[in-house]
């Protein structure tokens, strides 16, 4: 393995399409901000900015958890999405973005809660089977040891 395959593969969360596709959806805001005016940039699309990284980082911090934690960072990932979803309409209504501009940011961030409603169905439909299994195994063990059948010896 070379040097950079053990860094990528040291950062799990770089491996997840998720990520890619937010870091995809923060690359194109970018190019989006570099022709606007100095208000607009400041008043709109630099909050914009901060909100579509937040998406990246909280797929990224999340990863490095527990499942039901890392479904929290997925929900506030996601919830960044519908955000970026006001700050497009907030772009669009204020002749920051053409309706061209408003429509790739709206399929782009479709595309990305999707992506992560997808991961946080995953995840909790695993933690609830490894929750119904865990309370399976403790009935099972509690119908073994019941009290009728053991013998007290006092």
């Amino acid at each position: 393995m070379n040097m950079e395959e053990k860094l990528t593969s040291f950062f799990r969360f770089e491996d997840l399409r998720v990520y890619d596709k937010s870091l995809e959806y923060y690359t194109w805001l970018t190019a989006q901000v570099k022709n606007a005016d100095e208000f607009s940039r400041k008043s709109i699309l630099m909050p914009f900015l901060d909100t579509a990284a937040r998406i990246s980082m909280n797929i990224a911090d999340g990863s490095s958890n527990h499942k039901s934690e890392f479904v929290d960072y997925l929900k506030y990932a996601k919830s960044h999405v519908r955000q970026c979803v006001v700050y497009t309409a907030m772009a669009l209504k204020n002749g920051v973005f053409t309706e061209e501009q408003s429509e790739t940011s709206r399929e782009m961030l479709m595309e990305l809660t999707k992506m992560i409603g997808a991961m946080v169905v995953s995840f909790q439909r695993s933690l609830n089977q490894r929750y119904e299994n865990h309370h399976r195994e403790e009935k099972s063990i509690d119908s073994e040891f019941s009290t009728s059948d053991m013998e007290f010896n006092y």
